[in-house]
Parts: C-alpha cells; sequence; structure tokens
C-alpha cells in the first residue's frame, strides 16, 4: 500500500482560512485621515513655525530692556529719579525677572546705578563726563568722516539725503524724538560709510550714550533748525568727496552740540 500525507485536521482548516493578511499602520486610520508620514511631516512643520516665531519675538528681557531705556532717554525718568523693580514692573506689565536683567543692563549702558539706602537710580548728566564723551567724539568722528567722505558712493549719498530729507521734515514738525532717533541714523551712516567695522562699533557706543543728551538739545529754540543745517553741509562735503571739508562741518556740529548741552545742564 502505497504510504499518503496526514489529512489536515479541521482546527488546521479553519486557522488558516482565518489568518489576516498583513496589513501597513496607514491602513488601519479612518479613511480621510492623513497617513503617519504626513502626520510626522505636520508636527515637524509645526515645530520649526513655533521655533521661528519664538526667534522673530523679542523676549521680555529685551523688552523690559528697550521700553526702561526710552523713558530715560526722552527724559520721561528724569535725571537722578529713584525707582523700584516693582514699580518698573507695574508700570511696564512685566515680570520682575525681566526688568532686573534690564536694569543689570542699563547700568552696563551707564544710565542707571544703584545707591546705598536710595535704590535704584536714573543716573544724573555728569557734565565732565559729557565734555569726556564729546572730546573722544571729535576725534574719532572727524576721521570717520574724512574715510567716508573718500569713499562714499552713490548709494551712500541717497541715504544720507534720505536720512536729511526726513530729518528736516521732522524739524518742521518739532518732533524730538524722532529728530534724535534720525540723528542717530545719521551718525551711523556716516561711521558706516568709513568702511571701519571697530570705528564704527565705537562710535556706536560713543552715540548710545549720547541718546539722552541729543534729546535734551534738540529740544532747544532753534537748534533743531542748526541740527538740519549742519547735517546738510556735512552731506554737501561728502557728496564732494572733500575729506577736509567734510571734517570741518563735522567739528562745527559738534561744537555746536557741546556749546548748547552745556547751557541746557
Amino acid at each position: 500500500m502505497t504510504p499518503c500525507l496526514d489529512a489536515p485536521s479541521s482546527s488546521d482548516t479553519i486557522s488558516k482560512s482565518f489568518r489576516p493578511d498583513p496589513v501597513s499602520a496607514s491602513a488601519l486610520l479612518p479613511k480621510n485621515s492623513p497617513s503617519v508620514s504626513q502626520t510626522t511631516m505636520q508636527t515637524d512643520v509645526a515645530r520649526k513655525t513655533l521655533r521661528a516665531d519664538r526667534t522673530l519675538r523679542p523676549s521680555l528681557r529685551q523688552t523690559a530692556y528697550e521700553r526702561i531705556k526710552h523713558r530715560i532717554i526722552t527724559c520721561e525718568l528724569k535725571p537722578g529719579e529713584v525707582m523700584s523693580e516693582a514699580i518698573l514692573s507695574d508700570a511696564l506689565g512685566i515680570g520682575r525677572t525681566p526688568v532686573r536683567q534690564a536694569i543689570d543692563r542699563l547700568m552696563v549702558d551707564g544710565l542707571i546705578e544703584v545707591l546705598p539706602r536710595k535704590g535704584i537710580v536714573v543716573r544724573p548728566i555728569s557734565l565732565d563726563e559729557t565734555l569726556q564723551i564729546n572730546e573722544v567724539r571729535l576725534v574719532n568722528e572727524l576721521h570717520s568722516v574724512r574715510r567716508a567722505a573718500e569713499q562714499a558712493s552713490a548709494s551712500d549719498i541717497a541715504l544720507l539725503d534720505d536720512n536729511l530729507k526726513r530729518m528736516r521734515s521732522a524739524a518742521r514738525q518739532r518732533e524730538v524724538e524722532s529728530m534724535m532717533m534720525l540723528d542717530r541714523e545719521f551718525h551711523a551712516l556716516l561711521a558706516r560709510g568709513s568702511r571701519n567695522l571697530v570705528l564704527a562699533e565705537l562710535l556706536r557706543n560713543l552715540h548710545e550714550r549720547s541718546l539722552r543728551l541729543w534729546f535734551i538739545s534738540l529740544r532747544a529754540d532753534d537748534q533743531h533748525k542748526r541740527v538740519c543745517d549742519q547735517h546738510g553741509a556735512i552731506v554737501e562735503a561728502i557728496r564732494k568727496h572733500d575729506p577736509e571739508q567734510a571734517a570741518d562741518a563735522m567739528r562745527i556740529h559738534i561744537q555746536s552740540f557741546i556749546d548748547n548741552i552745556v547751557r541746557q545742564i
């Protein structure tokens, strides 16, 4: 008799007939729902968007710093005025930790000091320090403007012309704060035109320390008109690529500021 294979049992037949086919994870998702790969991609995009949003959004520390500094340089917080973290925090609607960090930075800037038994004080304006800052400005800005006159491109001069146009408009409206910011922009353009990054950074620091003084100076009668005329003389010298004429115009401009601010303080 020829041997034969064992016949499959009924249980084997049933288990094989009902064994499910392998399926992917995406097949288990409800219809019209995104696939696993789509969901992962969307999550990655959301994370990148959140990181970008955090990068673009200024930190509370930076916001506190800029708002307190603005109040100091526009004399809303007056020289010698006593403050506290709690008062500033309430006024700005910002927590005390960012305010404390901003105060530390403003101390480095020379705008705030902490005195025993008095606390946080807006640093008073010192005549000696004012004269020292402008002594350093005279040396460096004259050198900077000479270099700018020698190397100014058509686009450099166009930027200066645009700044001067906006400056004259602000002067007509007696917008002192706008003039102060345009004054800073004007000197920054000249420093950038020197094509010397170290010199430009040194002057940027001096200009930042001068902002409160510029604001006070520009409030004086007719000073806003004199500043516009002086800036115009500097621009014309640069347009002619005349380094010595540019330096002379800058010397007159800075000396006029010194004379005016000494009368104010």
